[in-house]
């Protein structure tokens, strides 16, 4: 049994979602709030399994009710937004520099299509799942602020690196944030990143990470090029690979790894047409995908770097490449962006394709 908390300062938003989650017998509703701070303190007192969270609420919004939660009485949290405008300009992603787990958009009656219903519920039912931890840290640290740096390999690549490919799902839009952050637009080569997240969200994701790490971040075009400090997002419902002549493509096709776009995807694109001149980074997310696609970045002479197990919210996917073999490298989130700085400095970056 889910025990969940829904918090929204709407009543028939509460309502409509309480009637969402009571036809999947998993969840018990155990209470509402319509504000942050009755939200903190039902946390506290009914120890919910997962909590729903608006953002703009009177008394206290949704930002200072999850940094609270987590803070004191951490659990799952995950943000359901209704305004476009909020996707558009990635306001809601900040809640993920708080400590939700993910944005999602909210119901909006229950005669929507069947398939939409099923699926919010199929994700708040995988977020209850997650392993969370408190988190005492400063949202609003200066755009510049570095993780850690953390020992790091000396040996010298056998190419220069001319592109980076980076994999994520479940808690990946704040590891994509600490990573780019850790890094210098202009002393980086080209970065082609594919994120699992649900359809409406891409553009505001790229508005986010754009606005908070000084590099250039959007979703993918066909036939663009891969450039020095930019960052190229796949889009929804197509792969995003790379090709020989250094640009990026996409792809309509059936889910690798029961995802469109799949990382294994562009992984496995990178390895053909970059070889040892790509570095793959797989993050923290549910499933297996991408765990193959790095094996084989890794056949072709690629750097293969894993998240591990401490520093990943889900250590599914980043796990299942560790199994494989597939990464030559695991490191904690604060040691990624170190590494990817080493390997990018040994040797000059360059667009180096595979012949």
């Amino acid at each position: 049994m889910i025990r969940t908390l829904i918090v929204d300062d709407s009543a028939t938003q509460r309502q409509l979602l309480r009637q969402v989650l009571a036809d999947e017998p998993e969840f018990k509703v155990v209470g509402e709030a319509a504000d942050g701070l009755e939200a903190v303190e039902m946390c506290l007192s009914l120890e919910p399994d997962l909590v729903t969270m608006d953002i703009q609420m009177p008394r206290m919004n949704g930002y200072e009710a999850i940094q609270r939660i987590m803070s004191e009485s951490p659990r799952p949290i995950v943000v359901l937004t209704s305004s476009m405008s909020d996707r558009e300009l990635g306001i809601s992603f900040k809640a993920l520099e708080h400590g939700a787990l993910m944005v999602l958009g909210k119901p909006t009656n229950l005669s929507g299509p069947a398939g939409e219903l099923q699926r919010l519920r199929d994700q708040l039912k995988a977020m209850a799942g997650v392993r969370v931890v408190g988190r005492r840290r400063d949202p609003n640290r200066p755009r510049s602020a570095s993780p850690p740096r953390a020992p790091i390999a000396t040996a010298r690549p056998r190419s220069p690196v001319g592109l980076i490919c980076l994999g994520a799902s479940t808690g990946g839009p704040p590891a994509l944030q600490t990573i780019l952050r850790g890094l210098d637009p202009e002393k980086t080569p080209p970065i082609a990143v594919v994120q699992h997240i649900n359809p409406g969200f891409v553009q505001s994701l790229a508005s986010w990470l754009g606005d908070t790490t000084g590099f250039q971040v959007k979703p993918a075009t066909a036939g663009e090029r891969l450039l020095p400090g930019k960052v190229l997002l796949a889009p929804e419902g197509k792969h995003l690979v790379v090709a020989r002549a250094g640009r990026a493509d996409l792809m309509a096709g059936a889910a690798v790894n029961g995802h469109c776009p799949s990382v294994t995807a562009l992984f496995r694109s990178a390895a053909t047409a970059y070889g040892q001149a790509a570095v793959g980074v797989l993050l923290t997310g549910m499933g297996r995908d991408g765990a193959q696609g790095l094996y084989e970045m890794r056949q072709s002479g690629a750097r293969t770097i894993a998240q591990d197990k401490q520093s990943s919210v889900v250590w599914g996917m980043p796990g299942e490449a560790v199994a494989l073999g597939a990464a030559a490298d695991v490191l904690p989130l604060s040691s990624v962006a170190p590494r990817l700085r080493a390997l990018c400095t040994l040797g000059k970056s360059a667009f180096r394709n595979k012949d």
